[in-house]
C-alpha cells in the first residue's frame, strides 16, 4: 500500500508540474445539485490529466504488437463503426472525444471507481467537449465540457453544477472484455493507438493492487454500503427507476444470470479471461478477472434460455452459439444479436454511492422460492436506516 501511494504521489507531482498549462474554470457554481464542498480536489489541475482530442487508430492486428490478447479494453459500437479503446491508455487519459459512426462521443474511464462508461456527448443540439476537471465527486471522476465548464460526476453522466445543471449524456452500450474477445468478432475494427500526442508509460499501471475487493477507496470518506464489499465488482443496471447490482462473484459462478428489471427480461453473460488494470505493475501479468455482457433476451418476440458453454454461450431454445457481445456466430440465429443494454461495471462502492436506493441480485438457488416467476423478486432490499452522504476528501490520481 505504502508503495501505491509513493508512486501516486509522483504522478500527482508530475501533473502539478504542469499546472502552468492548466485552464482556469469559469464554472457557474450557482448552480449547483450537491453540495459544492463536496466536490475536492483529487491533486492534478484541470486537464492535468489530459483528454485525448485527436484520437488515432490503428487496425487489431497492428495493436496486437503491444497490446496482449487477454489485456481490458473498453469497446463500443455506433452505426456499424465498431472501436476498442484499451485501459492501459485510458487510464491515463481518463476521457476520449471522439466521434463513432458519425456520432458524437466521449469515451471514458475512472480508475478509482474503475468504471468505463460511453456517452453521447451532444445536449441541446450543442456538441460538447470534454476535460479533466482535476475534481473528485463521492471518489468519482468529475469532468467538464469546454464550452459551459459545468461540472458532471462520470458514473451518472449528470450535470452537477454549472449552466448544464440536472442534464444528462444519453449512455451508449460499451463493454470492458478482452482484446482477443473483441478481436474475434471485430476484425475490421479500430484500436485506439498509443499515439496520443503524449508520452507516458502506456502498459503500466499507477494503481497497482488498487481492486483489492476489501480495501477502502482510497481518500472516500463517505459512508460504505455494508452489503457487498467496497471494491468488489459489479454490473449495474438502471432501467428507469429501478437500479441494480450483479456481484461479480455471482455472475462467476453462474456464468449467466436470468432476471428481469423493470419490464425487461434480461440476461447477464460473465466470462472469464480478461485481466484487471488496477492489479499488478505491468497490466499483461495481472490476474483474471473475467468481463460481462448485459443484453435483453427477448429476440422476435422470443425469449431466449442461455446457457454457458466451453467457448462462450448457447441458447436452448435454437442451440446457437452465441458470444459475450451477444453475436450469434453458429446456428439457426447466425447473423442475429441480441440488443445491449447500457450497464456499468464498476467498484460496488461507485455504483452504491451514485444509486443508494439499489438493489443488489442474489443467487435464487441460495433463497426459498417464491410464487413470483419474475426474477425480479430475488434481490436484497437497501437497508432502509443507511444514510447517504458524499466523501470530503479527494484522491491521489495518476499524473499525465
Amino acid at each position: 500500500m505504502r508503495d501505491w501511494i509513493l508512486a501516486l504521489s509522483i504522478l500527482v507531482a508530475l501533473a502539478l508540474a504542469h499546472a502552468g498549462e492548466a485552464v482556469t474554470l469559469r464554472t457557474d457554481i450557482a448552480r449547483a445539485l450537491v453540495p459544492v464542498e463536496e466536490i475536492v480536489s483529487g491533486g492534478p489541475p484541470p486537464d492535468g490529466i489530459p483528454a485525448i482530442d485527436r484520437p488515432v487508430f490503428v487496425s487489431p492486428a497492428a495493436a496486437a504488437a503491444w497490446l496482449a490478447a487477454r489485456e481490458p479494453v473498453l469497446a463500443l459500437e455506433v452505426k456499424g463503426d465498431a472501436r476498442a479503446y484499451p485501459l492501459q491508455i485510458l487510464m491515463w487519459h481518463e476521457i476520449v472525444n471522439d466521434m463513432v459512426g458519425g456520432v458524437p462521443v466521449t469515451v471514458t474511464f475512472c480508475p478509482l471507481c474503475n468504471s468505463g462508461i460511453a456517452f453521447e456527448r451532444t445536449v441541446d443540439g450543442t456538441m460538447l467537449d470534454f476535460g479533466t476537471s482535476g475534481k473528485l465527486y463521492q471518489s468519482d471522476l468529475v469532468m467538464y465540457d469546454r464550452q459551459s465548464h459545468s461540472l458532471w460526476a462520470q458514473m451518472e453522466g449528470r450535470a452537477i453544477v454549472g449552466a448544464h445543471a440536472g442534464a444528462r449524456l444519453a449512455l451508449i452500450p460499451a463493454n470492458t472484455l478482452s482484446f482477443e474477445e473483441w478481436r474475434a468478432s471485430h476484425r475490421d475494427g479500430k484500436v485506439l493507438s498509443r499515439d496520443t500526442g503524449y508520452s507516458r508509460s502506456y502498459g503500466t499501471n499507477p494503481y497497482e493492487s488498487y481492486d483489492e475487493p476489501q480495501l477502502r477507496p482510497f481518500l472516500f470518506r463517505g459512508k460504505l454500503d455494508p452489503r457487498r464489499p467496497p471494491k468488489e465488482r459489479v454490473v449495474g443496471i438502471k432501467l428507469g427507476e429501478a437500479p441494480r447490482a450483479y456481484p461479480w462473484p455471482v455472475l462467476a459462478e453462474r456464468r449467466v444470470v436470468h432476471d428481469c428489471l423493470g419490464d425487461q427480461e434480461l440476461v447477464i453473460l460473465y466470462q472469464p479471461g480478461t485481466l484487471s488494470a488496477l492489479d499488478a505493475q505491468e497490466i499483461q501479468r495481472s490476474r483474471a478477472v473475467g468481463a460481462t455482457g448485459a443484453f435483453r433476451r427477448v429476440l422476435e418476440s422470443r425469449a431466449l434460455t442461455f446457457e454457458a458453454t466451453g467457448e462462450g454461450f448457447r441458447d436452448r431454445e435454437t442451440g446457437s452459439s452465441w458470444t459475450l457481445l451477444g453475436h450469434a456466430v453458429k446456428g439457426p440465429l447466425a447473423g442475429r444479436r441480441l440488443a445491449a443494454v447500457p450497464h456499468i461495471d464498476a467498484f460496488w462502492f461507485a455504483w452504491a454511492a451514485f444509486n443508494p436506493t439499489t438493489s443488489v441480485y442474489t443467487d435464487p438457488t441460495t433463497r426459498r422460492a417464491t410464487s413470483t416467476p419474475c426474477a425480479c423478486s430475488r434481490t436484497t432490499p437497501p437497508t432502509s436506516s443507511r444514510s447517504r452522504s458524499g466523501p470530503t476528501a479527494g484522491r491521489r490520481r495518476s499524473s499525465p
